[in-house]
């Protein structure tokens, strides 16, 4: 269980620690990282049927402003990576998502290794964790995580010829 420093209160009625912690999701007593990464699914699906240069803006423009929503919902409740602000997961996940066949079984398989890579934090994520404490650190570990989890799905696709 992760202790949550968090006041709900704060977090249900700010918009932007309301963004940060997924809508709610980043409240969450077990696993708050897993949980808020579902609520990529949803993101994603949503952007779907844009065209893939769109949505890659779209993406690109959701991990900028999540450098932002990360630093000011750090600032707010005194950690700058608090196991609440999911906003990171939720936005690298859709990345992830955005290359991931549209099937249960592809998307489990891609929120599998995302959430693998963004726990165990292989090199370079685990420096930048490490190194980087405030809003663009706490995007750009789940970065890099999303691009093992893209190197993974990526494989198995041509691997599979899919």
């Amino acid at each position: 269980m992760i202790k949550t420093s968090a006041d709900p209160k704060l977090v249900l009625t700010h918009p932007v620690h309301f963004v940060a912690f997924g809508f709610g999701s980043g409240l969450s007593p077990v696993a708050p990282g897993t949980v808020g990464s579902l609520v990529g699914f949803p993101l994603y699906y949503v952007m779907s049927g844009l065209p893939m240069l769109t949505q890659a803006v779209i993406l690109a423009v959701l991990f900028l402003v999540g450098i932002w929503i990360c630093a000011v919902t750090g600032k707010a409740v005194g950690e700058a990576d608090h196991p609440g602000i999911v906003w990171d997961e939720i936005a690298c996940f859709a990345m992830v998502l955005a290359i991931t066949p549209m099937t249960p079984i592809w998307w489990a398989g891609a929120f599998a290794a995302f959430r693998f890579f963004d726990i165990v934090k292989i090199w370079p994520a685990s420096w930048v964790d490490n190194n980087l404490k405030n809003g663009f650190g706490v995007m750009l570990d789940d970065l890099v995580a999303a691009m093992y989890a893209i190197l993974v799905i990526v494989g198995f696709r041509y691997f599979l010829n899919v």
